[in-house]
């Protein structure tokens, strides 16, 4: 039986979600990862509204038309989140890597989030 990779992600994903909850006070920062982009989003699942989001398509609109995703840009989206997030006043959240392993892109924002001021 062959199961694809992007199933079995979202199998994890939403065995995470069930424990994962963002609130007003510390909403949800959920990473979402393509083949070419990545996206990043602060949700509040209260109210299961999106309060700031960024991905690297917005970085790269002053460059070339096709980019390629890389750590070092996953790092720009990581600032870009969190600054958005502390213009909105939210310095604390609950990180969801939505079920991809913490390493590469997905640790690379996470890490550029935190040294930019989130707290998680």
């Amino acid at each position: 039986m062959n199961i694809s990779r992007n199933k079995l992600r979202k199998i994890r994903h939403k065995r995470v979600r069930g424990k994962v909850q963002g609130t007003a006070k510390k909403p949800r920062l959920n990473v979402f990862r393509s083949l070419r982009y990545i996206y990043a989003q602060v949700i509040n699942d209260e109210e299961n509204k999106v309060i700031v989001e960024a991905n690297n398509r917005e970085i790269s609109r002053g460059k070339a038309a096709k980019t390629s995703l890389t750590t070092v840009t996953a790092e720009e989206v990581g600032k870009l989140i969190a600054k958005r997030s502390l213009d909105k006043g939210i310095s604390e959240v609950v990180y969801d890597r939505g079920g991809y392993k913490y390493h590469g892109q997905v640790q690379s924002l996470a890490e550029a989030a935190r040294k930019a001021g989130l707290q998680f």
